[in-house]
């Protein structure tokens, strides 16, 4: 199954609404992976094995469920999930991306592949219209967290 969608960050026409800078929603994105538990409140545990500049190497706990992925990152770019297939779970990939159209208007575009083939996603159709609609409520999720972080000084930059 292949999907994106896009989540508006900054809606200009909105003067009641605060617009967050393309850093402060970097730095959101690169804190939902290294604490995920802020973003996904089933998560028991989240353990960095390997970091360097551009990625890590992480193993999620679900109950008895483990989970390893390496999460890579484009500075103010992109940050891309890559699942490995292990045991039960098939190869699948998740990127986020920031897109500006405009000076300040942002959006996120989420971009999911499970690896399936066309012939599987059509026998599965009905699960993956309930995946779909469960990945966006967690994507807009996600950016109303980072929105929070960014309006309570959370993701500024660091003082030098």
């Amino acid at each position: 199954m292949k999907f994106e969608h896009l989540v508006e960050i900054n809606d200009l026409s909105n003067p009641m609404i605060e617009v967050i800078t393309r850093e402060q929603l970097w730095r959101g994105l690169v804190l939902r992976a290294e604490l995920p538990k802020i973003f996904v409140s089933y998560l028991d545990d989240a353990l960095i094995m390997e970091r360097t500049e551009a990625g890590m190497t992480r193993t999620l706990k679900y109950g008895e469920l483990e989970v390893t992925d390496r999460v890579s990152f484009v500075h103010l770019e992109h940050v891309h999930y890559d699942v490995a297939a292990q045991k039960e779970i098939p190869h699948s990939t998740l990127r986020m991306s920031i897109e500006e159209p405009q000076p300040e208007a942002l959006f996120v575009r989420f971009s999911y592949d499970n690896g399936q083939s066309a012939q599987h996603d059509a026998e599965n159709d009905m699960y993956n219209e309930y995946r779909k609609s469960a990945y966006h409520e967690a994507d807009v999720e996600t950016v109303r967290i980072i929105r929070e972080l960014a309006e309570a000084g959370r993701l500024d930059a660091l003082p030098s």
